[in-house]
């Protein structure tokens, strides 16, 4: 299956390994949670799904790369105790606890969730003197002497033999007390999840031209060669950054990363290409209502990857839109819903009330960093939240202000700016999206290019946010001409199981 169905399946076991009767005891009793274990491919995603995994089930995560530790640190250190039998003192073994275990109960102290995911990396390449204790670990849930908390789910990653010469063979005793997921690369799931951590633009356009090169595993004369997700998506952060610096990113730099040189190769010939699109097609004068005849002509008569790739560039603009207003969207709840606390307290001492709320959001948004259950645009968010509540405590200190109910006056006014601010971006992101379907309807009609155009408007979870809301015609008059509201409604409930970003 893809990772997208993985991450789904592992959701879905995590939800009936954690549910409760009446008595609050696990309706399948711990003994019988088999523990997870993901087979696939390097480079597809699977450390980075139990990452998101736990953040969408608010739950814990403790994650481990096994081949990193000694029998030792997974077991415990041996030490002497005495213990009395059948009257007589002897000397014990016993061990201290194991690391990882021990790594589970601090998670637990510092986030307070009893609840979470133990995930281990590379099971399948421990060393020899450490594989005894991963049979364990997988058929009776401990290391040494200490068990797994309860209420702690047990999810294992490794890699099939053919990609690492250290993976050691399960036997069938224990393949038959785990839950195996076998996982295999599939671009059309990794780009929904492309648009939402927002990989560069370029590789999302390059790959739709040349979905073959998304993975490719090849033994040659000269060693591996090969291109996988992780590689697309460090690429992808590097590049963003070289725009900023004004640096190019050339071959050398691409093989870094996708270690496939034919692949690499052809991405920075692309590359060049994309920014010399960019250019010539104007594609921000078209968002914003200019559209050049000869610019409509010139993409008319264009080869069918220049076309997708001015496509791209379409969308690249429009989601960078969208992207904007959601983030404004999340910052203005999380704003309204803090204030509303704020205003229940009318008789208090107003600035230093909203001082107490601001430090309390900040501290409370920097725990979850520090343990690792705050995604990058969560925090962007929470930062954002926390400028804005900083400002408004401060222009009340200049005002001298007095009750909560007089300071929540002037904040009120200040809270309609922002807002005003979001209207902008809405009706912004509007009127692109409208120029872009009259360019679209100029230059190619009702064709595959239009069907292309609406398939990644529907991958984009923040498209699809957006046009919840707005309601544009020619949308939803293609969507249903082209038959794409199963996948709306689809992605629709997806962004209803999105981030809690309070």
């Amino acid at each position: 299956m893809n990772i997208k169905r993985a991450k789904q399946e592992i959701k879905d076991s995590i939800e009936a390994y954690l549910l409760k009767n009446e008595y609050g005891e696990y309706e399948i009793p711990t003994v019988r949670q088999r523990p997870i274990l993901l087979i696939g491919a390097p480079g597809i995603g699977k450390t980075q799904i139990m990452e998101q995994v736990a953040e969408e089930c608010s739950i814990g995560l403790v994650a481990y790369t096994i081949t990193h530790h000694t029998r030792q640190s997974a077991i415990g250190l041996p030490f002497i105790m005495e213990k009395e039998f059948a009257g007589k003192k002897m000397s014990v073994t016993e061990y201290t606890m194991s690391e990882i275990v021990a790594s589970v109960y601090e998670k637990m102290e510092q986030t307070g969730w009893k609840e979470g995911i133990l995930f281990l990396d590379e099971i399948n390449c421990v060393s020899e003197t450490l594989a005894p204790a991963m049979l364990q670990f997988l058929q009776c849930k401990s290391f040494g002497n200490h068990k797994i908390p309860e209420g702690w789910i047990i999810v294992a990653a490794g890699n099939p033999p053919e990609y690492n010469k250290s993976v050691r063979e399960f036997d069938i005793v224990t393949l038959d007390r785990v839950k195996k997921i076998e996982v295999e690369p599939d671009f059309a799931a990794w780009k929904e999840y492309a648009y939402k951590v927002n990989i560069h633009p370029a590789i999302i356009s390059y790959l739709n031209v040349r979905p073959q090169n998304f993975y490719r595993m090849e033994t040659t004369v000269d060693g591996k060669s090969f291109a996988t997700p992780r590689g697309w998506e460090d690429i992808s952060r590097l590049l963003t950054v070289y725009e900023k610096l004004n640096k190019p990113l050339d071959y050398e730099v691409a093989v870094q990363y996708v270690q496939h040189e034919q692949t690499a190769r052809d991405f920075a010939n692309y590359l060049e290409l994309y920014y010399k699109y960019q250019a010539d097609y104007q594609i921000e004068a078209v968002l914003g209502g200019t559209i050049d005849p000869i610019l409509e002509k010139k993409t008319a008569h264009a080869s069918f990857d220049e076309r997708l790739s001015v496509i791209g560039l379409l969308l690249a603009g429009l989601n960078d839109r969208f992207l904007k207003v959601y983030d404004k969207e999340k910052k203005l709840e999380v704003l309204m819903r803090l204030l509303k606390g704020y205003q229940a307290q009318p008789e208090t001492d107003g600035v230093g009330a909203l001082a107490l709320l601001t430090e309390s959001y900040r501290s409370g948004w920097q725990m979850k960093r520090e343990n690792g259950v705050l995604s990058g645009r969560e925090e962007k968010v929470c930062r954002s939240v926390s400028a804005v509540l900083e400002t408004y405590v401060s222009r009340l200190r200049q005002k001298n202000s007095g009750t909560t109910e007089e300071c929540f006056a002037d904040i009120r006014q200040w809270f309609a700016v922002e807002n005003d601010e979001l209207m902008i971006l809405q009706d912004a992101a509007g009127e692109a999206l409208e120029h872009a379907f009259d360019f679209m309807e100029s230059v190619f009609g009702e064709s595959q290019e239009m069907a292309v155009f609406m398939t990644e408007l529907n991958n984009s979870s923040y498209a699809v946010a957006y046009l919840t809301e707005y309601d544009c015609e020619r949308y939803q008059q293609y969507n249903q001409s082209f038959m794409f509201d199963e996948n709306r409604d689809r992605l629709l409930k997806r962004i209803d199981h999105m981030e809690n970003w309070g």
